[in-house]
């Protein structure tokens, strides 16, 4: 999902179409988001999924899922509210600098909605959706001001892959972040957590994992907030 925010202008834009000059590949309109994949890569990426990943695709979880089920959960995993970690975010991705801001697996949009708020003149709609494959994001490099992940890279099949991803698509002087699964606790917990998390397609990441990828992949001003079983992390480009 991108949000795009354009300043000097005297009408605010179609988010599609801004959107769609943005994209390095061909998008066709369905259902009012843009779509990269097809239907027939769409069927094949759903062919092997996980316990986790068929239920965020179920229609009666999404429509738990922003409401109760991610603020319940999210609570009991860190000791954050959604309100704070929203404020967190938009702080770490310095919103209020940024004009393009591309949020990964949004899911349907609520927590990207708060996010988009903070972009500097949002008077009008900037938010367009887009179904793409994560791993090989449909941008060309150095796109968007801000990019982020939010509970997903744990369900991803090749999460590192993404996170290189992420900092491709990010422009010089902007911000990246992410929070996802943190398995930092003591032997006996971290390994009852991992088998548990194997079981039904979680995975869990160590406190290294994403800093030392964003470190060697040249960004700076790492830092890192671990609370309970997740961790936030920030990073940005230099330029």
């Amino acid at each position: 999902m991108a949000t795009v925010q354009t300043h000097g202008m005297g009408i605010a834009p179609d988010p599609l179409q801004t959107t769609r000059d943005l994209l390095d590949r061909k998008a066709t309109v369905r259902h009012g988001y843009l779509d990269v994949l097809g239907e027939s890569e769409a069927s094949k990426a759903s062919e092997t999924t996980t316990l986790a990943q068929r239920a965020m695709n179920s229609t009666l979880v999404a429509g738990v899922y922003e409401r109760l089920w991610r603020p319940v959960a999210f609570y009991v995993a860190s000791g954050v509210t959604t309100s704070t970690e929203q404020r967190r975010a938009a702080d770490a991705l310095r919103l209020s600098d940024a004009h393009t801001l591309l949020d990964i697996a949004c899911g349907p949009g609520n927590f990207t909605g708060q996010l988009a708020q903070q972009l500097p003149d949002n008077s009008g709609p900037r938010t367009c959706y887009v179904r793409g494959d994560a791993g090989t994001l449909p941008f060309g490099d150095e796109t968007f001001d801000a990019v982020c992940c939010f509970g997903a890279l744990y369900l991803m099949p090749e999460p590192f892959r993404v996170a290189h991803e992420m900092v491709r698509v990010l422009r010089p002087g902007g911000r990246a972040a992410i929070l996802t699964s943190y398995a930092g606790q003591s032997p006996p917990v971290r390994h009852a957590m991992t088998a548990s998390a194997r079981l039904i397609g979680l995975r869990m990441f160590d406190r290294h994992a994403f800093v030392d990828l964003f470190t060697s992949s040249g960004l700076v001003d790492v830092r890192q907030q671990t609370q309970r079983t997740l961790q936030f992390v920030t990073a940005g480009k230099p330029g």
